[in-house]
């Protein structure tokens, strides 16, 4: 089993990274590129990840996954909303009814 901590582990070394060249650091040629670009990498793993969970193998969707959650860590450095947060969030809505959760939300 993996370590709990890998995902803080990873926030940490994409925020040491975000300041380093571009020629040597993807994190840092995504911030480099900016906001549109880092949210556009984020759908694109989505949407390669939901490929994956239709039609790829186990390891495919396991690699999409691991994608996809390395580029919303680099989305949420972009926005400086640390990953705590995000599981805050999680703890917030535990034991809660996904259905009563979504129902509750407020619509602007």
């Amino acid at each position: 089993m993996t370590d709990p901590d890998t995902l803080t582990r990873l926030e940490a070394m994409i925020a040491r990274r975000r300041s380093a060249a571009p020629d040597i650091s993807y994190v840092a040629r995504l911030h480099a590129a900016g906001l549109p670009l880092m949210a556009r990498k984020l759908g694109e793993e989505a949407v390669e990840a939901v490929v994956a969970a239709l039609s790829g193998s186990d390891a495919e969707l396991t690699g999409e996954a691991a994608d996809l959650l390395f580029h919303l860590l680099v989305v949420l450095g972009a926005r400086d909303i640390p990953l705590a947060e995000v599981l805050a969030e999680l703890d917030r809505r535990e034991g809660t009814s996904g259905l009563a959760e979504k129902a509750a939300r407020t619509r602007p």
